[in-house]
Parts: C-alpha cells; structure tokens; sequence
C-alpha cells in the first residue's frame, strides 16, 4: 500500500512547481499593467481577456442570494456588482454542467424502464452500423446455436445503461453538493459582500477554492468505479485536479489587488477545467446522437433521395430528355388553373354581386315586365274567349281562374269531335289559350329561379373558394404547428404548459426530500437533494422568465422562486409559495383546454 506514494508525490511537486509558476507570472504581469494609467482604479481592475475572451455568453439563471435591498448598494461601488458577476458565472457554469448530465441521464433512465423488447432494438438497431452487424451476427449465432441470444443482448443492455446511469448519477450527486455549498457560501456572506466586498471576498475565494478540492475528493473515486469489462470505449482523461490558492496571505484580514487578481483567475481556471473534465466524462456516457439512433432512416432516406435523382436525371435535359420541363410547364398551368377557379374567379364573382347590385337590379325589372306582358295577353284572350262564348260582357278586372274555367269547359265540350270541331269549331283557340297559359307559368317560374340564383351567387362563389380556402387553412395550420413544436418548457403550447407545472411539482418533492434528509441527519444527502432543488429552481426560473414578462408578473414570479431557494427560509413557507406558484400565475395555470 506504501508503493503508490511516490508517483502521488511527484504529482504534487509538479502541481507546487505549475502553481508557483503561474503566480509569479501573474503577479508580473499585473504589476507591468499597474504602471499604466487606467482611468478605472478599482480594486478587481479588469479579469484578463484570456478568461473574458473565453467566456460564454450569460444566460439568465437563477440570482444569486443576495439581500433583498441589495439596490441601495449598486449606486455606491462598482466592485460589489464585479464580484456578482464572479459568482454569477460559477453559478452559471454548474447549472449548465447538470442540465448536461440531467439530460443523458434521462434518456438512460427511459431506456432502463423500457421493455426486453425495446433494449434488444436499441441494442442493435440504435447504436449505428457496427453495433448493427454486431447484434445481428449474435442473433443469427444464437439461433444456430439454440442459445439464449436475446435473453444475452438483454443482460448487456441492462449493463451497458446501469453503468451509465451508475457513473452520471454520481457525477450529478458531486456536482449538486458543490452547487449547495457554494450556494450557502454566497448566501452567508451575502450582505458583507455587498457593504464591504473588500474585506469579504478573499474569505470568500479561501471558501470557494475548498469546495472545488471537495469536489475533486468526491469526483475522483469514478476512476475506480471502472469495471474490467467496461463498454465505455478508451480509458478516463487524468484525473481532475484543482489549482491551489497560493499560500500567501490567506488569513489576513484585506488582499492586495494583485493577490485578488490573481485568485479571480485561479476561480476561472478551477472552472475551465471542470468544464473540460466533466465535458469528456459525459461525452464518455452520453447519450447517442440522433443521427446514430435514427441511422436507418437516415441511410433510407439517402438511398431513395439518391434513387429519386438518378431517376431525374435519367428525365431531365442532361440526358436529352423534356420530361421535366413538360412536368414543369403542366404544373405551372395547374397552378395557374387552381387559381383561378377557386380564388380569382370567386373573388371577381364576389367583388361583382356586392358592388354591381343595382345594375342587376334593372335586369331583374326588365325580366319582370315580360312576364306581365305574357300575363296581360293571356288575360285579353281570356277575356274575349269569355265573352263569345257566354255572349255576356266581362268587366276588364275578371278573374283569369273563373274564364279559365269557361275555356276548359268549352275545351272538354269541343273534344267530343275533335276533328270536326279543330277545323269549324273552338278547339284551336281553346288549345292556343291553354299553350299561352303554359307559357306564362314557364316564364314565371323562370324568373323565381333567377331570383334564387342571383340570390345565392355570393354563396356559389364562396363555395368555388373553398378548395383554396382549406388549402390555406391547412398550410397555416402546418406553419403553426412547427413553430410551436418546441415542448420544451420555455415553448407556449399546452405541453410547454404541463411542463413548467411539472418543475413546480419537481421543486416541491425536492423540498420536502431535503426537510427529511435534515431531519433524519442525512446531511450529505440533504446538501445533494439541495442542489438539486436549485437546479429545478434554475430551470423553472427560466422557463417561466418570457411568460411571466409578456403578462406582467414577473417581478412577483421571480422574488417567489428566489425565496424558495433561501437557505434560511422555513419549510412551510416554501411549500405555501409553491402552492402560490400554480395557482396564482398565468404561465403556471393549467391549460384552457383541460378545464
């Protein structure tokens, strides 16, 4: 067991020499830059361009803890809003190192919980070619055998996702402890940094730099967590190792601005090669990218793309065909015949009824007025038929029904000898009379039915539209639905909604986890469990910062989710606050369409 001190030795020797190296470089350079004039003489000055040039862009996370009039503070210096900043950035690259671990181990666990049956298909269809041919030569292999192929595939996917979950799960539990300590850090010296940052941030930075070789104790054992027969291709990178803040001056009340410099910059390489280690190992067990997992598709969709262009260029003018154009020219004039059956004609038919009314109008009278000339013949020949037969005169307002009676009864009579009757008789007249009376009920129903169709022409022309209409309708619904297809909980569809409840529900259950590992003195899992909570509560605050700002409520939103994240805050108080959260904000509500 004495044997592997040497090497350890040697490690730290060199780590020594690296980290008096890189002091006494810093401290050169800061005092070359002390000799120029800056305008700004604070006691932070500028972060160097090497980190600030390497930053990533901020996004909004969750606030530090900070009091909750820190504002009276802001307008006295500008070295309490520095030294946020600082802390801002620590806080923001841990939450986006476990939203990446959070991430990979969700898809470990959905394939965990899934059935034989579907870890045999990710097994062999989802992790590329090569696991492909691999999987399949197995199976054909068990079969030949009669063995037991796919109850083996089943064993080494169940091995190959616990190994993961095993390794993410534990790199989430190191990496939530450190964000709960130094979350409790920030929250203690919180005020003191905000009224004195000039005493208070090296007791601070003496803190931080602890937690970051905590952190390194508790990540360090995944080395040993390897097994032999391991499906993690290649081996783990070196072992994380953490600079060490120089031994010069840490208990003294007040630092030098270099010495302050020089410890900002150690925070920022602490954090890069956190990055750089927790970025490899994750890479190690992440999940396979969608191309790897939907290969098949893929490769399918190639060959027929590839097939759909071989068969076009066997088509097109490279081989000396016109198929295409002809394609081309018949569809441009479909096109232009869709439109103008069902949207420009309807429109113009539309534009017409509504604004030519009157015009109409006029032909309508004209057609009414030949139909009162028929009327008025009839009724004369009528009325002269009447007369002659009955040998009596009619006044001019007689009925046509009575004399139409007299006529049909003269008619019946004269039937009796038709030809006698047609040539000396009054058949022929009777049987014009009745011809004109057929004439004037044709005319008039004519023109009811005009009256209908020029009625209903507004409606015929709408019903010409509708195949336009419906394609529009369609096309509109399919351009909304891919820009709402973001579920994610920032997105503004119902299942963004059902989201942002279930990180409400995520914080709530962590609350209350975290009061029973306090009460049961679990405290390395409550500062986990704590964590955690903060990063649900990163996530939750912003999910809900866009929602809660259109709808004006985010002032309110916001304070109630920096105070769930408040050490010092009582239990019941936050699970009332949570309570608030879903019944009191829009962007928490449950969806119109479920009430």
């Amino acid at each position: 067991m004495e044997v592997p001190a040497a090497p350890a030795t040697n490690g730290n020797e060199n780590k020594g020499l690296k980290t008096l190296i890189s002091l006494y470089s810093s401290c050169l350079w800061n005092r070359v830059v002390g000799f120029v004039p800056f305008n700004d003489s604070n006691f932070l000055g500028k972060i160097p361009i090497y980190f600030r040039g390497r930053s990533r862009k901020r996004r909004a996370c969750l606030p530090l803890p900070l009091p909750s009039n820190s504002l009276q503070y802001s307008p006295v210096t500008t070295e309490a809003s520095r030294v946020c900043d600082v802390l801002h950035d620590i806080l923001e690259h841990i939450f986006s190192n476990l939203h990446n671990i959070q991430k990979n181990m969700q898809f470990w666990q959905s394939r965990a919980e899934g059935s034989n049956a579907q870890k045999v298909k990710f097994m062999v269809l989802e992790r590329g070619p090569q696991a492909f041919i691999e999987g399949t030569i197995q199976l054909i292999h068990g079969c030949v055998a009669e063995g037991s192929s796919i109850k083996n595939i089943c064993l080494s996917a169940s091995a190959h996702i616990s190994e993961r979950i095993a390794i993410l799960t534990n790199l989430r539990c190191s990496l939530a402890t450190f964000l709960a300590e130094v979350y409790m850090e920030i929250d203690r010296f919180g005020e003191e940094l905000l009224r004195d940052p000039e005493n208070s941030l090296p007791s601070l930075l003496i803190r931080i730099n602890g937690l970051f070789f905590k952190l390194e104790a508790s990540v360090g054992h995944l080395h040993a967590m390897r097994q032999c027969d391991s499906s993690v291709e290649g081996s783990y990178s070196v072992p994380l190792l953490f600079e060490k803040l120089p031994e010069i001056n840490q208990e003294g009340s007040q630092w030098t601005d270099c010495e302050i410099r020089d410890a900002i910059n150690l925070v920022y390489q602490n954090l890069e090669k956190l990055d750089s280690y927790l970025s490899y190992i994750v890479a190690k067990h992440r999940k396979p990218r969608k191309v790897t997992q939907y290969w098949i598709r893929y490769t399918c969709g190639v060959v027929g793309l590839s097939v759909c262009s071989m068969w076009l260029i066997g088509h097109s003018r490279l081989m000396g065909s016109p198929d295409i154009d002809n394609w081309l020219r018949e569809a441009r004039d479909s096109t232009i015949g869709f439109f103008s059956d069902h949207v420009e004609q309807p429109l113009l038919s539309i534009r017409d009824e509504l604004f030519e009314t009157f015009r109409k109008r006029h032909r309508g009278m004209m057609d009414l007025e030949e139909v009162q000339l028929t009327s008025n013949s009839l009724h004369r020949m009528l009325l002269a038929f009447s007369e002659q037969t009955k040998g009596q005169k009619f006044p001019e307002n007689a009925p046509d029904q009575e004399m139409l009676e007299i006529v049909m009864a003269r008619y019946e009579k004269e039937l009796t000898h038709p030809i006698t009757n047609l040539l000396n008789g009054e058949l022929a007249r009777a049987m014009l009379i009745q011809v004109q009376k057929l004439k004037l009920d044709i005319e008039t129903a004519m023109l009811e039915l005009n009256q209908i169709l020029r009625a209903n022409e507004i409606n015929f022309a709408i019903l010409a539209a509708l195949p336009a209409f419906f394609l529009s309708l369609v096309l509109i619904m399919v351009v909304r639905a891919w820009f709402k297809q973001d579920t994610r909980a920032e997105g503004r569809g119902r299942i963004a909604r059902l989201q942002r409840r279930l990180l409400v529900v995520e914080v709530e259950k962590k609350i209350m986890q975290y009061r029973t590992f306090v009460d049961q003195g679990m405290e390395k899992d409550a500062q986990c469990v704590y964590g955690l909570l903060l990063y649900s509560l990163d996530r939750l605050y912003h999910a809900v910062e866009r929602h809660a700002k259109a709808t004006g409520e985010w002032q309110w939103l916001s304070q109630d989710i920096i105070d769930l994240g408040k050490p010092s805050l009582q239990t019941e108080h936050k699970l009332r606050v949570t309570a608030r959260l879903e019944r009191v904000y829009d962007c928490l509500l449950p969806s119109l369409k479920r009430q």
